[in-house]
């Protein structure tokens, strides 16, 4: 690298690293606010009243909304100026808190869930597609590294400072949602300031929203059948009946109003490839445990084993360590080998490891061992979440970059949704199955009590009982969670390794190749000229490397 060159790149990074901070801090917001109110459910629902099927849907309405608006903002990002989008992206995120904090009733909190939702979607992942607007994936590495640190970090150690909320008494479970605005602001005002996205699209746009529509009938029947289920609904019961049907006509009009648009919400040709339709496969288990093992941990910690909001959240800080450790190395490693496939696959084996070991855990086993099993699946997360959407965005020209990114987060986040109503059902059935065996049916809250999660309103024999059985069915969770995982980690394995391009876009990597072809020989002739599936239909050619090859060199040698 000449002098000018390295001046260059030296510019280039502080560039990056002007706006860096604001992405990184709105992200960990958006991601906070999901998992923040899981360890302070507990204490919101004695407080406002509700039962499990309010838990979950406190919870999920927030994801669903959240789930729709990144598959929505992604194509907004490819059609609209990205930086207006995000501005305003913020301020709906502000408005939608300030909401929930006010809110009275569990019907209330949910439907201003939906308006925070609806922010937390599209900030992030406008920050994701900004980002890879500006950085091309075999430099994104570095930053992908601290970008899955803190949207993994706001995860693991939402719970934490959820707990420490609720438990200081001079705040209560309102700041859960009201802390976060001052923070948001301050972005805002970062990026303002700082942040330069180039234009990708200009003249004339059409928006899908006939696709938002049908996603969101898609997703809402989906999950609303699941809860409804879940609480020994029959399956011929006439509003059973009515979602399955809402959910078999809006998916084939789904399918045929994409394959139609000028403009569509998910082009279908982006799912056409190999590497795209597995990753899809692994982060739904990846978005199942990354949402459902911190609220269902949260009541097994404080219902099942009698901790405060607090404690169980410092009992999951050895998950909070692997996701920090992880994603921060491996993003480094990424970025020095210009290699993805090893570490993403690694990470899916513990993930599905972690899971499948916490099968066993009971309501005594030893807190060291539960250690152990929650760095486990944080180190999974942190290998995997974000390289996932990484190894996606290596095979599609920049003025898709939007669209893949959403769709792959987008399945991730519904299968967060999908999968605490899911882990939610199966753990609230196995918990009643436990009381019923013991005391011969569901013990009757007294009245005057907060709603049936009120345990301590429960007489001191059935109240016991009644902890044991969120104590000792933990079981119920993990193995739903292990057997999506394992899906997603044969997924990894079948995926196609291949070397991350130096370039933003595909046509710029197809013009180095050319030149690379024509007579420059080193740098630009593995990783840096060629995109993804031409390195997956040259892997057997003499010469090439592919991502099983010994690494011998940097940028251009994957």
């Amino acid at each position: 690298m000449t002098k000018e060159q390295a001046e260059a790149a030296h510019a280039r990074h502080r560039q990056v690293l002007s706006v860096l901070a604001g992405l990184l801090l709105v992200q960990f917001l958006g991601m906070l606010a999901n998992t923040i109110v899981s360890n302070a459910m507990p204490v919101i629902v004695a407080e406002i009243g509700g039962t499990t099927t309010h838990f979950a849907w406190i919870l999920t309405s927030g994801i669903i909304a959240n789930t729709v608006m990144t598959a929505l903002s992604g194509k907004l990002a490819d059609l609209y100026d990205k930086k207006a989008l995000f501005i305003a992206s913020m301020l709906i995120f502000c408005i939608g808190s300030v909401a929930c904090g006010f809110a009275q009733s569990p019907g209330q909190l949910i439907a201003f869930r939906v308006l925070q939702g609806m922010g937390m979607g599209m900030q992030v992942m406008l920050s994701m597609v900004i980002m890879a607007t500006i950085i091309p994936p075999r430099e994104r590495g570095r930053y992908n590294g601290y970008m899955g640190a803190s949207l993994a970090l706001a995860t693991v150690s939402g719970p934490l400072i959820g707990g420490l909320i609720v438990d200081t008494s001079w705040l209560g479970w309102r700041w859960c949602f009201w802390a976060m605005i001052p923070f948001m602001l301050g972005a805002i005002f970062v990026i303002i300031r700082r942040l330069h996205v180039p234009p990708v699209r200009t003249g004339k746009v059409h928006l899908d929203l006939a696709g938002a529509g049908l996603i969101m009938a898609i997703a809402v029947s989906l999950l609303l059948w699941v809860s409804l289920i879940g609480t020994h609904v029959e399956f011929t019961d006439p509003v059973s009946l009515a979602l399955i049907a809402i959910f078999l006509l809006a998916l084939p009009a789904f399918i045929f109003v994409e394959a139609k648009s000028p403009e569509p919400l998910i082009p279908l040709d982006i799912l056409l490839h190999r590497n795209t339709v597995l990753a899809i496969i692994a982060t739904i288990g990846t978005g199942t445990i990354m949402f459902g093992a911190n609220v269902f941990l949260g009541q097994y910690f404080q219902y099942g084993r009698g901790y405060s909001p607090t404690a169980a959240g410092l009992l999951t800080l050895p998950m909070m360590l692997g996701v920090t450790i992880s994603s921060t190395w491996i993003g480094q490693l990424i970025t020095h080998k210009g290699v993805w496939k090893r570490y993403v696959v690694g990470g899916m084996f513990l993930l599905t490891a972690g899971s499948a070991a916490l099968c066993f855990a009971r309501q005594d086993t030893n807190l060291v061992l539960l250690g152990v099993c929650f760095f486990a699946i944080g180190w999974g997360l942190g290998s995997s979440m974000q390289n996932l959407v990484l190894a996606v965005q290596n095979t599609v020209p920049l003025d898709q970059m939007g669209a893949a990114t959403s769709t792959v987060t987008f399945f991730r986040n519904f299968g967060g949704a999908l999968g605490i109503q899911v882990l939610g059902a199966a753990y609230t059935n196995a918990s009643h199955d436990y009381m019923i065996a013991r005391l011969g049916s569901l013990p009757k809250v007294p009245t005057g009590s907060a709603g049936s999660l009120d345990l301590a309103a429960l007489p001191d024999p059935v109240e016991t009982v009644a902890r044991a059985s969120f104590g000792n069915t933990l079981w119920s969770v993990f193995l739903t969670s292990t057997i999506l995982l394992f899906a997603g980690f044969i997924a990894t394995i079948a995926m196609k390794g291949s070397a991350l391009r130096d370039t933003v876009d595909l046509q710029v990597a197809k013009a180095l190749d050319e030149d690379t072809d024509s007579g420059r020989e080193g740098a630009g002739k593995g990783a840096g000229g060629r995109t993804a599936t031409e390195s997956e239909e040259k892997a057997e050619s003499p010469g090439e490397k592919t991502e099983g090859s010994e690494d011998k060199g940097r940028s251009g040698q994957g």
